[in-house]
C-alpha cells in the first residue's frame, strides 16, 4: 500500500499531473512523520502529567532531566526532516524550476489575474503567444490581457475568461501575471501553484494525465472578493482541445483582420 493514501484520508484532491505522484509521495511521508510525532508527544505529555503531578511530587526537583533520551529524539527529528528536504523536496523543486519542457507539443499560455477573476490567453494556430505589457490593457477595446496588438504572433491569440481548457497528455507552460494586487494561481489537482505579482512575469509548468473538471482558486488573500475568485480547470481529450483551439483561433484572427 502506498504511503500517500493518508493524504486522501485527510481530504486531499486526487492527483491529475505527471509530477504530482512525487509530490504526494513526499507529502505522505510528512503526514506519517507528523502523525508519529503527534502520537509520541501526546503519550509523553500524558506520562509527564501523571508522573510529575503535585500529589506525586510534593517537593520540586530543580535539576531537570539528567538523561539524553530527549536529545536523541530531537536529533532523530532533525535527521528525518533533512532527508525529506534534501532527498525529496529539493530534487522535485529543481526539476520543476529548471527542466521546462521543450517538445513541439508543449502548450504555452498566459493566466492573468485581477480582482476577482482569471483571464486565460492562448497562442492560437501559430502556437506563439504575443508579447504582453500591462500598459496595453484596454478592457473597453477587448484587450483584457494587455497583448501587443502590433505583434504578429498575437493576431490569432484568443482569451477564454474563467475557464482554463487543456489537453490531456501534453505538457503545459503557463505565464502568470496580475493586473492589480498579488494573486495566486492554484491548480490543486495538478499539484502546481504560482503567485501572480504585479510587474512580475512568472512561470509554471505541468503535464495533465487525467481528464476532468476542477475548481481553480486564488491562493493569496487579495481583497473582499477573494472567496469568489474562482475559475474552472477543464482537461479534455487532445483531439477535442485541438478542434476547440482552432475554432477560437480562427475567430480571433478574423476579428483582428476586420479591426484593421
Amino acid at each position: 500500500m502506498s504511503v500517500s493514501w493518508i493524504n486522501e484520508f485527510f481530504g486531499q484532491t486526487p492527483n491529475a499531473s505527471e509530477h504530482g505522484g512525487l509530490v504526494d509521495h513526499m507529502l505522505g511521508f510528512v503526514h506519517w512523520f507528523m502523525l508519529a510525532l503527534f502520537i509520541g508527544w501526546s503519550i509523553y505529555l500524558v506520562l509527564a502529567f501523571y508522573r510529575f503531578n503535585a500529589k506525586r511530587n510534593a517537593k520540586g526537583d530543580y535539576h531537570g532531566v539528567t538523561g539524553h533520551a530527549t536529545t536523541h529524539i530531537e536529533i532523530g527529528v532533525v535527521i528525518v526532516e533533512a532527508i525529506l528536504l534534501l532527498g525529496f523536496a529539493f530534487p522535485l523543486w529543481a526539476r520543476q524550476a529548471d527542466d521546462y519542457p521543450v517538445s513541439p507539443d508543449t502548450i504555452k499560455m498566459r493566466a492573468l489575474g485581477e480582482k476577482f477573476l482569471w483571464n486565460f490567453q492562448y497562442p492560437g494556430n501559430d502556437t506563439a503567444l504575443s508579447t504582453w505589457d500591462p500598459r496595453n490593457i484596454n478592457a473597453a477595446a477587448g484587450n483584457t490581457t494587455g497583448k501587443d496588438l502590433h505583434d504578429p504572433n498575437g493576431k490569432d491569440d484568443f482569451v477564454n475568461p474563467g475557464t482554463m481548457k487543456l489537453p490531456v497528455g501534453r505538457p503545459v507552460i503557463v505565464d502568470v501575471a496580475s493586473k492589480d494586487v498579488i494573486h495566486n494561481l492554484a491548480l490543486v489537482p495538478m499539484r502546481a501553484a504560482q503567485d501572480a505579482t504585479p510587474g512580475v512575469k512568472a512561470h509554471m509548468w505541468f503535464k495533465p494525465v487525467k481528464e476532468g473538471t476542477w475548481d481553480i482558486i486564488c491562493g493569496q488573500l487579495c481583497g473582499p472578493g477573494h472567496a469568489q475568485m474562482k475559475a474552472v480547470l477543464e482537461v479534455m481529450p487532445a483531439k477535442d482541445f485541438e478542434d476547440w483551439s482552432k475554432e477560437m483561433s480562427a475567430n480571433a484572427a478574423k476579428k483582428a483582420a476586420e479591426a484593421k
